[in-house]
């Protein structure tokens, strides 16, 4: 059983939803228009049972509040909001986990998280200045929903799709039901954060981490280009590569669970956890 409480953060009060494992905490940060339900299977599964999982819901999504100032929704808003959260509740400690735009969070968030023993992103390219996006993603007119304030049902399915790999069917109606509860300045604010003024180079701060950095990626991705890593610098880079869940497009943790989970597990190990 996951216990959810809420945290009143620099911006509002952010939904923290807790598995009942023990140990280390590995705090999991969703993608953009998504929430926790993203990790469903993790939390309420067999890593959620042996490992304690604490989730979050970003400002404006999910259970958590909408923000009166969007600043909050900046990369460096969400990077205030967890540092907050991982300082109060005593966590700093802990292995940290983006998805997608969680994985940007975090990034924004690495230099200022001494106390991390480590650090996993997925589905998440590091973007430097200039931001070399043609390169980085692959491709995909669904992707344009993210980052737009007013989006249609169907608008949302597209986006949607292309979390999974082609033809995969498991997709619960949370994923849309969340795309559409989030609120559209949130999503708007994603691209204002592409801007040196604002937020931080991803590829200089993965350049500089001593922390180790796990990099996982699925085959069969519609919306990231698995090539860019190689292209990056990153000394701390778990396996010495991106580990790559076969059949899983952008939602690993939902489309292959199982070794989702075994990365995870391992990394944890390789951690001290």
């Amino acid at each position: 059983m996951t216990k959810t409480t809420m945290f009143a953060g620099p911006f509002g009060e952010i939904a923290v939803h807790e598995s009942e494992g023990v140990g280390r905490p590995i705090v999991l940060i969703h993608g953009n228009s998504c929430s926790a339900r993203a990790f469903s299977r993790q939390l309420e599964g067999p890593l959620g049972a042996s490992h304690r999982l604490i989730a979050i819901d970003l400002m404006g999504h999910g259970r958590s509040a909408d923000a009166s100032d969007p600043a909050a929704y900046l990369l460096s808003g969400h990077a205030r909001s967890l540092i907050a959260l991982l300082t109060a509740r005593g966590i700093e400690d802990s292995i940290l986990v983006g998805w997608s735009l969680g994985g940007h969070v975090l990034l924004e968030a690495a230099p200022d998280l001494a106390r991390a023993r480590g650090l996993v992103i997925f589905g998440t390219p590091p973007i430097g200045f200039p931001p070399a996006m043609d390169k980085a993603f692959l491709p995909n007119p669904a992707m344009q929903a993210g980052f737009i304030p007013e989006i249609t049902p169907e608008m949302a399915e597209a986006y949607v799709a292309a979390f999974f790999a082609p033809g995969f069917a498991d997709v619960p109606p949370f994923f849309i039901e969340d795309v559409l509860r989030t609120d559209g300045v949130a999503r708007a604010q994603v691209g204002a954060s592409i801007n040196p003024a604002l937020t931080r180079d991803e590829v200089e701060v993965a350049a500089a981490l001593k922390v180790p950095l796990a990099v996982l990626h699925g085959a069969r991705e519609q919306l990231v280009n698995g090539a860019y890593f190689g292209s990056l610098k990153l000394p701390t880079l778990w396996r010495g590569a991106a580990q790559v869940v076969a059949e899983a497009g952008h939602a690993p943790q939902w489309e292959r669970p199982d070794e989702f989970d075994a990365l995870l597990r391992a990394f944890a190990a390789d951690c001290g956890s």
